[in-house]
This record gives structure tokens, C-alpha cells and sequence, in this order.
């Protein structure tokens, strides 16, 4: 194995156990580089040990100096960006170019962390002739982060700069296909003074979430993934009476009009569907052809059938992975739909035993259709078409999912109704992945979403802390009332 195997971060330094593990993989050759291991009860509660004795310490502390911790850090995710991205991209498969972007977005994560002491300040009114009432926000103790194979690094900030900044103590559980950037997460937030038992990391699979879940101090539980596992972490964790914000998975359509740029349209449709793999959330999976629009089709094609697999594209993450989206691709065309890009039978020179699928675009899919329904989560474009933008609208809505949806037209009148009308947390016009930039705040609706608020920027504010309302009267002379 090119890494030693993974080891969990529990109190500030690597621990080493005799637990069973699983292999780590490289999704581009199909070789293992390292093992992790499935923890359990035992290891977690060991994390929430450390966990509670450190918080009392850290939530003390001014908010101004916590921030200073990610001050620093947010320097040492750029300075060792290359080392970062490298990590990656062997432990995902992302293409360098991706995986540098996965970074630089942890980093403004942390940019916004560091401007918390600016946002997440109290509230102070005289309600009364001499008496006055605040409120000022509390952390909620230990909490927890469970994360997904598709963003190593970039996902577990969503949820560790704010939730740390603002008081809490905080355990990443990492899944276990990608375990290997938890790691320097952890040296790197060590080296930027965190403290020991703030941050901890337990790897491991279902046994350990589960643990998570139900492990009474935990307080709260922020979860990135699939729908499914969205839906029984959700249960699982408020029927535990935690809180909890699980982001499940995604059917994005992307609304094509006929006055579209033709260049901007089919270059942003097939980056966005075929970026990362086609592995994210806000890949756009639907391209909802609303009249003429084969000339946008035809662009897209192209551009398409001229990426390089291995170069331009990664490979998905695993064998299964790479099955289970070729099984979509052939039910699509046994069911009628015309595969004019096809990707399924890819191979890249010295990496032939990687899990690469090409970029592939199928066109006459009906809505019905199971690949126009479920998330596939790879490089897959499925075109439904429509006869006009209400049509078109009234698929999007259809969707059981509410991630994201964008249009691309040159009439400000069609961008504003789709924008009003999508059933969707995330809109845009013109713009393939319409991930809002900090402050603006990451989340979805619908099946995309179980709980309350949104996990990045303003929105996470209320989810990792707590108000206290305080009401004061210090003059005696202050009138009676019922509040008296």
C-alpha cells in the first residue's frame, strides 16, 4: 500500500487500534493504497471523552480568539493546496484541476468562519424605562459531521469552521471510501493551534453512525449523502431528540429556451453534468429541451464527445459505482431513449483498470423513465423535451427532489419566472451549477433536505448554537408591570 492504513484522531493525537478495516482504493488504476477502520461504540465514545473535556476551555474563549485558529489554518490550506489536491485526487479520482477547487472553497469556508465575531453577534433593546433585554448565542457542546465520498475536503468545511469558531467541539466522521484527507484536516488545524479534543476524526461505516445518532452527548449531527441515508440519519438522530440537518441527494434540470446562447448554454450544460465525475449534488442530470433547441443539443454533443477520460474527466469512485450508472444508461436505451453520446465503454491508456465512464448525453427520454426520476450520480445527461417554459416548469416540479435548477435564456421575463416557480433551494440563470458563494447559504428543499435552515454561511449560524435571552433592571425606580 502506497499509505500506511488510516488511523482515527481522538484527543489531539492518531490512534491505533486492532479493529477490522476495509480496503482504500484508487478509483483511476483500481489498486488499494491504504485500509481504514470500521470503529464502533467504543472508539466514539472515546472521541466524545475527549470531545466534552475539551469544551469547556474552547467555548469559554472570546469568539475573536477562536477565529484566529482559522485565520492560520485558512493559510495552510493554501499553502500546501498542491499536497491537498494530490490527496484528492488519488483517494476520489478528481482531476488535479478539481481537486485544487475543492480546496480553495475549504478555504472560504474558513474565510467566512473568520468573520463570525462580525455576523454572529447579540441583540441588546431597552425595552422598558430601565429595563433592557439580549440575546446572545451559546455553542451546543459536541457535535458531529458526517460526510460523503464526492467532496474529501470541501464537505467536512461546510460544517467545521462554524460549528468550531462558535464554540463547539466537533467529530468528522469521513466516509470510509475516502478516508485520507480527514488526516490533514486534523494536522493542519493542530498545527494551526486548535486545541487537543475540538476536532476529532473516527472512521468507520454504518455501525459508527448509527452510534452517532444515538450517542446522548452529541448534540447535533450535520449530514452530506444519499436521500436513503439522509432520510434514516434524520429519523434516527431526532428520534434521539438531536438536532440534525441531513442534505440528501438530487435531480437538477437545467431549463434550455431557444434564444439561449448557444456557446455559454451546451459548454456550461456539459461541465456541469459531467464536472467531478458527474458525482455532486449540483450536477446538472436533466436538460429540459424547451422547442428548438437541437442546435444547443448538438454543441453539447460535441463538446462532449471531445473531453479525454483520464484527463478532462475522473473516474467514479468505485466499480459498483461505475455498474450501477452503465445499468441506467442501458434500461434508458432499452426503454427508447437514443444514447447520441455514449461514455459506457471508456478506457484510458495505463490506467485500464480504473472506473472511468465517458461524458454521455441521452436524448427522447420521457419523464417517466427511471433515469429522468432517480439520481444516477455520474456523467449522464438526460434530455426531456418540452413545447414551452410552462411545460418545462411543471417537469422540474414533478421531481421529488429540490436541489437546484437553472435556466438558460436571454429574456429577463423567462429567468424570473422560472426563478419564482422552480421547486428548488438553488436557482440560476445562465450558470450550470448554481452553488451560492459565502455569505449565501448552501441548501436544498424537498427530498434534497430534511431539517430546518441551511448548512453553510448565515444559515448554519442558528443550527450549531443556541440563544439565551436575558432581561435586566438595574433601576429601582423602573415602573411595575406584569413582567415585574
Amino acid at each position: 500500500m502506497k499509505y500506511p492504513q488510516v488511523r482515527n484522531y481522538i484527543g489531539g493525537t492518531f490512534a491505533t487500534a486492532e479493529l477490522p478495516a476495509l480496503d482504500v482504493f484508487d478509483p483511476a488504476m483500481g489498486t488499494v493504497i491504504s485500509r481504514v477502520p470500521l470503529s464502533g461504540v467504543a472508539e466514539l465514545h472515546a472521541a466524545v471523552t475527549a470531545a466534552k473535556r475539551a469544551f469547556p476551555a474552547w467555548s469559554a474563549m472570546p469568539i475573536k480568539q477562536r477565529v484566529q485558529v482559522f485565520f492560520r489554518y485558512k493559510r495552510l490550506l493554501e499553502q500546501h493546496i498542491d499536497e491537498l489536491a494530490a490527496l484528492i485526487s488519488e483517494e476520489n479520482g478528481k482531476i488535479v484541476s478539481e481537486a485544487r477547487a475543492e480546496v480553495e472553497k475549504a478555504a472560504e469556508l474558513c474565510e467566512f468562519a473568520c468573520s463570525l465575531p462580525q455576523i454572529a453577534t447579540g441583540e441588546v433593546l431597552e425595552v422598558s424605562r430601565g429595563v433592557e433585554c439580549r440575546i446572545e448565542r451559546f455553542p451546543l457542546g459536541v457535535v458531529a459531521g458526517i460526510a460523503p465520498f464526492n467532496f474529501p475536503n470541501m464537505v467536512p468545511h461546510w460544517s467545521i469552521p462554524n460549528a468550531i469558531a462558535l464554540g463547539n467541539c466537533f467529530i468528522l466522521k469521513p466516509s470510509e471510501l475516502v478516508p485520507l484527507s480527514a488526516g490533514r484536516i486534523a494536522e493542519l488545524l493542530t498545527e494551526a493551534g486548535l486545541p487537543a479534543g475540538v476536532f476529532q476524526v473516527v472512521h468507520g461505516g454504518r455501525e459508527v453512525v448509527e452510534a452517532i445518532c444515538d450517542h446522548p452527548d452529541i448534540s447535533a449531527i450535520s449530514f452530506v449523502g444519499s436521500t436513503k441515508i439522509a432520510k434514516a440519519v434524520y429519523r434516527r438522530a431526532t428520534n434521539n431528540l438531536k438536532r440534525c440537518l441531513a442534505l440528501g441527494g438530487a435531480k437538477n434540470h437545467l431549463i434550455v429556451m431557444p434564444d439561449a446562447d448557444q456557446e455559454m448554454a451546451a459548454s456550461n450544460i456539459v461541465a456541469s453534468m459531467s464536472g467531478c465525475a458527474g458525482q455532486r449534488c449540483m450536477a446538472a442530470s436533466v436538460m429540459v429541451a424547451v422547442s428548438a433547441t437541437d442546435h444547443v443539443i448538438a454543441r453539447a454533443a460535441e463538446i462532449a464527445r471531445a473531453m479525454v477520460p483520464g484527463k478532462d474527466i475522473g473516474p467514479v469512485i468505485s466499480v459498483e459505482a461505475k455498474a450501477r450508472i452503465i445499468g441506467y444508461i442501458n434500461a434508458a436505451e432499452a426503454q427508447g431513449a437514443k444514447v447520441i453520446v455514449d461514455g459506457r465503454h471508456v478506457t484510458v491508456a495505463g490506467k485500464e483498470h480504473g472506473y472511468f465512464i465517458g461524458p454521455t448525453i441521452i436524448d427522447q427520454v420521457r419523464p417517466e423513465m427511471q433515469i429522468a426520476q432517480e439520481e444516477v450520480f455520474g456523467p449522464v445527461l438526460a434530455i426531456i423535451r418540452a413545447d414551452d417554459v410552462d411545460q418545462a416548469i411543471a417537469i422540474e416540479n414533478a421531481s421529488p427532489y429540490g436541489n437546484a435548477a437553472s435556466v438558460y435564456t436571454e429574456s429577463g421575463g423567462v429567468a424570473r419566472k422560472v426563478m419564482e416557480r422552480a421547486n428548488a433551494g438553488m436557482v440560476g440563470v445562465n450558470v450550470g451549477v448554481p452553488v451560492p458563494r459565502e455569505p449565501f447559504s448552501f441548501g436544498g428543499w424537498n427530498d434534497s433536505r430534511f431539517g430546518v435552515g441551511d448548512i453553510t454561511g448565515k444559515g448554519s449560524i442558528e443550527f450549531w448554537t443556541q440563544s439565551k435571552k436575558m432581561t435586566t433592571k438595574w433601576n429601582r425606580e423602573a415602573g411595575t408591570n406584569w413582567m415585574s
